[in-house]
């Protein structure tokens, strides 16, 4: 993920920042515990592509 398309990229839900997971290859909302996956280098950013996090 290029560091400065993950420094603009914002939740379109909260306007939170996101944070890059390399192993998940997805942008992650913490604040709205949300994960938008990454599919060929594209963030999906739909609400609708969301998976909840689930805390462990």
């Amino acid at each position: 993920m290029d560091r400065r398309l993950l420094e603009i990229l914002a939740c379109p839900i909260c306007k939170g920042k996101l944070v890059y997971s390399q192993d998940e290859q997805e942008l992650i909302c913490r604040f709205d515990k949300l994960a938008y996956p990454i599919h060929d280098g594209i963030p999906v950013m739909l609400p609708d592509s969301t998976r909840p996090l689930i805390e462990r």
